[in-house]
């Protein structure tokens, strides 16, 4: 009461002159606070509806197979004794793996803390970033809007958790676009925050290849842009920034040349990344566009945030008194320099590269999982407008009229997007459950949710009731010599592909070879061999061709003939499955005597020396371009080689 009493008798003593301050510091604390609570609202929204549908996918799975390798001291590798690259985004590995070893939890329990931190911080980075964009100009506030946009589908609350680097990959680009913006409003730049800023742009490729084209067009806009002031000469400040930027992932590049034989990852061969399947492509992209009527809140977010950034440009200068006559208007060098360290080049930035990676996306043909290879686009492309500033009109909300269009306009921006979160938050664009539809895209989530009869399948056990696993793991325990498990054409069993006598003592190892790695490998010992006939950790069958009808994300598929000569099992009857040639079989390793094959194998299988490294350092390249023909009998006539069943003379 007392503080009250003497407040009451501040202000009046301090008379009318002090009223416009009063009134601006009030309004100054309401803005911050509705900041504040728009962000807290948008984390909690979007923690909410990512833990309610929270799981890891099979190929989720498939990063901590590496993690228990790389704990175990195997390195990082899929199968023990086979230097393959089977994860795309190798931070996201790493980042589990660190984890993993510093809180020495359950692998699923750790990837599933990591990822929903990483998907909350990133709505936070994006807000952040919005608010240094708009800035805080009088009677504003700052509120949610793009972000309710990309919470709101359904794909981005699914990829929350999931176990894949999703949710890494946003937080990169929020922080980024953050750090952008701060660099682009502060007056003095400090050179330690401009190296952390590059450093963190540098980082692009080990997020997740493409995402080099954001962090690259991000590092030519800091380097030509004017330097800040420090003792360093601005070209000496130039080459210290392309050396802090490049030192991480230029270094793991050599590495991964040396170490896996591949300038990329395995992944990219498997799916063969530089492909083309435009139809698909935009096949892709309406399944996510059309089902949510995505297009309204974008088209109404656009004008919205064109309408706020004219009435911030009109307030800023309200006579256009500072406006520079014609002929100081023309573009040169200089002003293009200066004009990339600017908050309209961040903004230009992070839109061009969301359309650029949206064409990339659809001449891929896009991704068989719903929505999911077109989140980081979505989330680029609304980073802009995460929050946007309405200005109320003088005299308060009773004063407004249609002639205060900026206030209308935006608040119609706000209004239709918050009821377009509300319709979009509760559709679902994929009816089709368990079946996968003519289009091959699927809802991943609910497909493994009914397919394992889990509502939240995270732990590896939980995928034993996935069709084909808990029989997977029951056969490998009957046959204890070992042997090559090969799921039956009719997916009811497995077959049994059976090594020679004599059995060495401990057995002669098991070898599992199945489509879905994440949780074949994770429900089996470390030493049991899992390999997949798409290619994934499979670099004989990732380096065949792609078929042209195939699956997307699935178009490619060696023919078991293979790994029965490549795992050393007995290739004659009774002893092969009853559905094999062993014709085809006796072709198959003809095949692979192939010279280039045969490179190929030695390349990741041999002991890593620092001649295999250098051998694969010269010829990554040439392994990655290096292609085979899933049909024995075809391969051995690409390679030149006799085959031991010729085709009889017409």
């Amino acid at each position: 009461m007392l503080v009250a009493g003497v407040e009451r008798t501040e202000y009046a003593n301090e008379g009318p002159a002090a009223q416009p301050a009063r009134s601006a510091l009030r309004f100054a604390r309401l803005s911050k606070a509705t900041f504040v609570g728009g962000i807290v609202l948008t984390v909690v929204l979007f923690a909410v509806g990512g833990w309610q549908r929270r799981w890891i996918a099979d190929d989720g799975l498939i990063v901590l197979r590496t993690v228990r390798n790389l704990l175990a001291g195997n390195g990082p590798v899929f199968n023990e004794g086979e230097r393959v690259e089977t994860n795309t985004s190798t931070a996201w590995t790493y980042l589990v793996w660190f984890f993993s070893w510093l809180t020495q939890a359950r692998l699923e329990y750790v990837v599933l803390g990591v990822a929903l931190t990483a998907s909350l911080a990133a709505v936070v980075f994006a807000m952040l970033g919005a608010s240094r964009l708009w800035g805080g100009t009088r009677a504003t506030l700052l509120l949610p809007a793009g972000v309710l946009v990309y919470i709101a589908i359904p794909p981005a609350r699914d990829y929350v958790t999931s176990g894949l680097e999703s949710g890494l990959v946003i937080c990169w680009l929020g922080l980024l676009w953050w750090l952008l913006m701060r660099w682009a409003v502060t007056d003095r730049v400090r050179v330690p925050a401009l190296l952390g800023l590059v450093f963190l742009a540098g980082l692009a490729p080990l997020i997740r290849p493409e995402m080099t084209l954001v962090g690259g067009l991000a590092l030519l806009m800091i380097v030509i842009a004017p330097m800040p002031e420090s003792r360093l000469r601005p070209i000496v400040l130039r080459g210290l920034i392309i050396a802090v930027a490049g030192l991480v992932p230029m270094g793991y590049q050599v590495w991964r040349m040396g170490y896996y034989g591949l300038p990329y990852p395995n992944t990219a061969v498997a799916k063969d990344a530089g492909g083309a399947k435009w139809g698909q492509g935009f096949t892709y992209l309406w399944d996510l566009v059309g089902p949510y009527y995505l297009w309204v809140p974008l088209l109404v977010l656009l004008a919205g945030g064109v309408v706020a950034a004219r009435a911030k440009s009109a307030e800023a200068d309200p006579a256009g008194r500072h406006a520079a006559p014609e002929s100081a208007r023309r573009w040169n060098a200089r002003l293009v320099r200066e004009w990339l360290r600017s908050p309209a080049a961040v903004v230009t930035l992070v839109l061009v590269s969301g359309f650029l990676l949206t064409l990339y996306a659809l001449r891929v043909g896009g991704d068989f999982m719903h929505g999911r290879m077109l989140l980081p686009q979505l989330f680029l492309l609304l980073l802009p407008v995460a929050v946007v500033p309405i200005r109320l009109p003088q005299g308060g909300l009773r004063a407004a009229s249609a002639a205060d269009l900026s206030f209308v306009v935006i608040a119609f921006a706000l209004l239709g997007t918050a009821g377009w979160a509300l319709f979009a938050a509760g559709t679902t664009a994929i009816k089709t459950g368990t079946k996968i539809s003519s289009t091959g895209i699927v809802d991943e989530r609910v497909y493994y949710v009914l397919n394992t009869g889990h509502d939240h399948p995270i732990l590896a056990e939980d995928y034993l009731d996935y069709p084909r696993i808990r029989s997977m793991v029951d056969t490998i325990a009957a046959h204890p010599d070992g042997g090559l498990l090969l799921n039956s054409p009719s997916f009811m069993f497995w077959d049994m592909g059976f090594p020679p006598q004599p059995i060495p003592d401990g057995g002669a190892g098991h070898t599992v070879y199945f489509l879905n790695l994440g949780m074949t490998s994770m429900n089996v010992p470390l030493n049991v061999r899992v390999i997949d006939p798409m290619g994934l950790a499979y670099p004989l069958a990732a380096h065949t061709e792609r078929l042209v009808d195939g699956r997307i994300g699935h178009d490619k598929s060696l023919y078991s003939d293979w790994v029965v000569v490549d795992t050393g099992m007995v290739d004659q009857r009774p002893w092969l499955p009853w559905y094999m040639d062993p014709k085809w079989v006796a072709q198959a390793r003809t095949a692979m005597s192939c010279p280039a094959t045969e490179a190929l194998l030695v390349s990741y299988r041999d002991p890593f020396t620092f001649e295999r490294f250098r051998h694969n350092l010269r010829n990554a390249l040439t392994f990655a371009k290096y292609r085979i023909d899933r049909v024995p009998k075809y391969e051995i006539q690409r390679c030149g080689l006799v085959d031991p069943y010729p085709q009889p003379p017409r």
